[in-house]
């Protein structure tokens, strides 16, 4: 995948997540009883994504993005389309207890 096309897909993921944070603080702001536990998990889930999506930056300004941060492999362009802040192949992800 070309750098360019990996940064506008960041960028459009940042963009979205970020969108979808405000939301849900602005949804808090209308104490929404019973789902603060639920809304809170997914903010926890957005702001790793984030991260991520910073760290994939990171890799594409080293000249790293599409390698696996653990072998060295490539990252399938098919998998990097789905999931531009992926930082391992499929196979090596699955291998990491959750």
């Amino acid at each position: 995948m070309d750098d360019d096309h990996a940064l506008r897909l960041l960028a459009q993921h940042r963009d979205r997540i970020e969108r979808e944070i405000a939301r849900l603080r602005h949804d808090d702001d209308d104490e929404h009883l019973g789902e603060d536990e639920l809304e809170a998990g997914i903010v926890e889930q957005l702001r790793e994504e984030l991260e991520a999506i910073t760290r994939a930056e990171e890799r594409l300004s080293h000249g790293t993005y599409g390698l696996s941060i653990e072998s060295g492999a490539p990252i399938p362009d098919a998998r990097l389309e789905l999931v531009p802040w992926a930082e391992r192949t499929v196979e090596e992800e699955v291998r990491i207890p959750r």
